[in-house]
């Protein structure tokens, strides 16, 4: 178990439903009478799977095959909710920067109507709260926990972000409609509930690739039962497959029998994971983790280098320059996976100008350098080797000062060192008393802190 991620278990407790057991049961005749169809050689269960719900193989299944099948109609989305009519004739006023308000207003509609058709798939939640999701940790918990993962912080934006759209958007339109809602039923407490419901169980299918040329607007998100009950590990097992008429999640590789069939939600780090789903993969299990470096801790290490006030004011310049050329901004982040940077582009003109001498800069300026690099062909495949884990040992020495001092800003911004975290994750009894809060914080902790350190090693003078 240890070895594998998991969503968040939920609460106990249901006014839908005698007892979880027979809530499965209720939702297994609902895919029946909706055209679900599941194959023989898998089952949903709550024992044996890594959290509430999972799906497990009862026989060997071969890259390839279809493990089940949900046809659209059984979605559940602002188009296909019994409001649909309601929701699409106001669409104007719902209009919001998530773009989540129809489909929250659906859910909250049919999550507390006796005649809702999703009665028996809602039911499975029974009050929609993760209680490992950081939204309803307390802000002193998530600071303690969290500090310096950049969780905390994503989370107060979203809990603004929740109020702000309640008051504005959703509570006007219930008072308009108070037919279908009210403000003492459909509170700001649930409108919240269900935010964190859909961050962490819905999807939202892809564009393809000609309406992505296109820039068209990202599809909504939606509601898929059956495929919300699968959990994630990085080395999955399974993927959904979109087609005009139905949604099919098909295995990508051989899952022996016994074992658990995974989705995933996409390639994520752990703070994303806890920041979206409550839940983050043990180290070393996810591949795609990552450490973020402030932009704004690159430009602090370069005027704490800085020994005059001549050099202070041509950073000035320079910062300026790259903000103008929008390589970084003041919220924006320089991203480090396992194997080097993953901004590559704005790291490295960063780095260059910010190291340039003053004569260098003048003249990079008066050339309209920025498009000077755009004549190199091969300027992308430069960049991404001198950013790699192989390339940065052989960056200019300060280029690699730079990198290492701001490593070292970020790293001092954490709860505790790597030593410390590395201890008590190898300490098992002393592990295994941890709460799951405290458990999922030091997972993502010694993962950011790692990559830093790598970052540090790679940089060393």
């Amino acid at each position: 178990m240890a070895s594998v991620a998991k969503r968040p278990k939920l609460d106990g407790g249901s006014t839908l439903a005698a007892s979880s057991d027979d809530r499965l049961q209720d939702f297994l005749r609902w895919c029946d009478t909706v055209g679900l169809t599941l194959s023989d050689k898998v089952y949903l269960s709550r024992d044996g799977t890594v959290a509430e719900y999972g799906m497990l193989a009862r026989e060997d299944i071969e890259e390839g095959e279809v493990i089940f099948s949900i046809p659209r109609t059984a979605l559940l989305s602002q188009g296909t909710s019994r409001v649909k009519a309601v929701l699409e004739e106001g669409k104007d006023s719902l209009e919001s920067a998530s773009g989540w308000v129809p489909l929250l207003m659906a859910l909250m509609w049919e999550y507390t109507s006796p005649e809702s058709h999703w009665r028996p798939y809602l039911s499975l939640w029974p009050n929609f709260k993760a209680p490992d999701h950081p939204m309803f940790w307390s802000k002193e918990e998530r600071a303690s926990l969290l500090q310096g993962t950049g969780v905390p912080e994503a989370v107060d934006t979203d809990l603004a972000n929740i109020q702000r759209e309640y008051s504005d958007i959703v509570l006007p339109f219930i008072r308009a409609h108070s037919d279908l809602w009210s403000p003492e039923k459909h509170t700001l407490e649930l409108y919240r509930s269900l935010v964190a419901f859909v961050m962490a169980y819905s999807f939202q299918e892809p564009l393809e690739e000609e309406e992505e040329d296109d820039e068209k607007d990202p599809n909504f998100p939606m509601m898929v039962p059956v495929a919300d009950m699968l959990n994630h590990v990085a080395n999955h097992s399974a993927n959904l497959v979109y087609t005009p008429d139905c949604l099919k999640m098909v295995s990508v590789r051989r899952i022996g029998t016994g074992e658990e069939v995974f989705n995933t939600y996409g390639e994520m780090a752990n703070w994303q994971l806890l920041h979206m789903y409550g839940f983050a993969e043990p180290y070393p299990g996810n591949s795609h983790d990552t450490a973020d470096i402030q932009m704004s801790s690159v430009y602090k290490a370069a005027v704490q280098a800085g020994q005059s006030q001549a050099e202070h004011r041509l950073l000035v310049e320079k910062w300026s320059l790259l903000c103008e050329m929008e390589m970084v901004g003041e919220k924006g982040v320089f991203i480090f996976g396992r194997a080097g940077s993953l901004t590559v582009t704005e790291l490295y003109h960063t780095l260059k100008i910010l190291c340039m001498s003053a004569e260098e800069f003048e003249e990079f300026r008066e050339n309209e350098g920025w498009e000077e690099v755009e004549e190199e062909e091969d300027e992308d495949e430069k960049m991404m080797q001198a950013l790699s884990n192989e390339g940065i040992p052989q960056l200019p020495p300060a280029w690699r000062r730079l990198l290492r001092a701001a490593a070292r800003l970020t790293l001092d911004q954490y709860r505790g060192d790597l030593k410390e975290d590395k201890d008590l994750l190898e300490a098992r009894e002393a592990y295994a008393r941890l709460g799951s809060r405290e458990r999922h914080a030091l997972q993502v902790r010694y993962g950011q802190k790692v990559v830093l350190h790598q970052l540090l090693e790679l940089t060393q003078p």
